[in-house]
């Protein structure tokens, strides 16, 4: 994946309006929605999402498409799976994670393996 994705992408979701766009589209799923159910949704007036779909389809992280008079958006699922992918690639040095509590906190006993 080239770093140029990861950066775009990364620079896109770090805004609180785009995050909540792109998690709200996640959890719509390839359906999507359009323009005015997700300004509904998350409360951000028409002329500001417009800015913020246009960043996130420019990072690639959401597509649009038109259905009779309106336009849908759908996460792209496929770039974010590589956007996860290429953050996680080298988790836990190359050994498998380890097991986590629902505190977070990492196994004692998994702790001390090699």
């Amino acid at each position: 994946m080239e770093s140029k994705f990861v950066i775009d992408a990364l620079a896109a979701l770090a805004q609180e309006s785009r995050l909540a766009v792109f998690r709200l589209l996640v959890q719509a799923g390839p359906t999507g929605l359009s323009a005015g159910k997700i300004s509904e949704a998350t409360h951000i007036p028409p002329s500001s999402l417009s800015f913020h779909l246009k960043e996130l389809s420019h990072a690639a992280l959401v597509s649009s498409r038109n259905e009779g008079r309106f336009v849908i958006y759908s996460a792209c699922f496929s770039r974010m799976n590589e956007l996860l992918a290429y953050l996680t690639e080298n988790c836990c040095g190359g050994r498998p994670c380890l097991p986590v509590d629902a505190g977070g906190t990492v196994s004692v006993l998994e702790e001390s393996r090699p």
